[in-house]
């Protein structure tokens, strides 16, 4: 496994960077700009080494609390839309000066969650990003905090960071944080708790170790950076945990060091309209199937018909998303209903041949088709 791991770090060719805001500001406010500008310069010559790299990039909020002279994160969103607004020109322009002094242009890319949940939006957002990549250009993606609600935010920009790595269809997604990697237990606790070198993505035993608490300034903590490692997995992407304070820590997983923590992504790949689909971080409504419905879709990836449902929540239209969940409340996929929630209710338990004797029409004899149905 280890080798596979150094291979699959030395073959990537299209990284995703994430980096977070505890590692981007100062102790006493502000941006670390020594610290940028070593990241920077090991992503130019990333850039060198032909491969593209793509920056998701924090520190809007923290950059604009220093500037603002606030110690603590704001809790209000029109207090922390204002930190944002304040401190992100100043972090793009950071950024800007230093690709420049390596000969690269830099974009700034700034997301919503609604952005990536409307297909149309999504492939727009994909296409604006590979063509920046194909241009030599070096994208700096953050979330759009100045105008986001917190009803409809990624959350942290761990998830954020994963939904590009699936975006552009990225080999790896490397997560730089303020630890050294996963850790088999919290080593602020247990000062000899070992580190976890390699794992999968999937694998739920990693994800129960990892804590939830993040730093003063983020959002985010381990649980939601094996979270975004299991969500860049659905594109094929491993991800690689590491200190951003390793001296070269980039180059030196581009050469193959084992730093940090290694996630495989243990799965094929889904097609990118099924990743559209799995990533969606917000349903229209849930639907409960029997034993029998969940075992057919997970094992044999078929359609979910109506004989298979026994309960329905929410209010949806047709061609929404909606969760699916199995007898014990796990969920199963994620796909594009065919019938409103009015109707579904009406069929739920049917065979599919009193469809149209119930609604008095016949659309289609799937719930949710099989093609438009992303297995989790």
């Amino acid at each position: 496994m280890s080798r596979n791991r150094s291979e699959r770090q030395r073959n990537a060719r299209r990284w995703v960077v994430k980096v977070g805001s505890s590692l981007l500001t100062r102790p006493g406010g502000g941006l670390a700009l020594e610290a940028i500008t070593e990241w920077v310069r090991q992503l130019a010559e990333l850039a060198g080494r032909e491969v593209e790299p793509i920056l998701v990039s924090s520190g809007a909020v923290a950059a604009g609390m220093g500037r603002l002279g606030w110690a603590d994160r704001p809790t209000a969103i029109h207090d922390l839309q204002a930190a944002a607004a304040v401190g992100q020109s100043g972090l793009v322009e950071a950024y800007e000066e230093r690709f420049t002094a390596h000969g690269l242009l830099s974009a700034q890319v700034l997301l919503t969650h609604d952005d990536l949940s409307d297909r149309r939006r999504y492939l727009n957002a994909r296409n604006t990003l590979r063509t920046l990549l194909e241009l030599g250009v070096v994208p700096i993606v953050n979330e759009n905090d100045t105008v986001v609600t917190e009803e409809i935010r990624f959350g942290d920009n761990d998830t954020l960071a994963a939904l590009v790595a699936n975006l552009v269809e990225a080999d790896l997604l490397v997560i730089l944080t303020d630890s050294e990697g996963v850790f088999q237990a919290d080593p602020r606790v247990d000062p000899h708790a070992a580190l976890i070198r390699e794992g999968e993505a999937g694998d739920p035993a990693i994800l129960q170790v990892a804590g939830g608490a993040g730093s003063a300034v983020g959002t985010g903590g381990m649980r939601t950076k094996i979270l975004a490692a299991q969500r860049a997995a659905r594109s094929g992407t491993g991800t690689a945990i590491a200190s951003g304070y390793e001296e070269d820590g980039i180059l030196r997983l581009r050469q193959g060091e084992p730093l940090g923590t290694y996630l495989h992504p243990g799965r094929d790949a889904l097609t990118a309209r099924k990743q559209w689909l799995a990533n969606q971080l917000q349903v229209h409504g849930r639907l409960h199937v029997d034993a029998g419905a969940a075992r057919v879709i997970r094992e044999e990836g078929r359609s979910l018909l109506p004989v298979g449902i026994t309960a329905v929540e929410g209010e949806f239209r047709r061609g929404e998303v909606v969760s699916c969940v199995d007898p014990e409340g796990r969920e199963v996929c994620r796909g594009l209903v065919n019938y409103p929630a009015h109707e579904v209710r009406r069929i739920q338990g049917l065979p599919t041949g009193r469809i149209a004797e119930e609604l008095g029409y016949l659309d289609t004899e799937e719930l949710i088709h099989r093609d438009d149905l992303a297995i989790l």
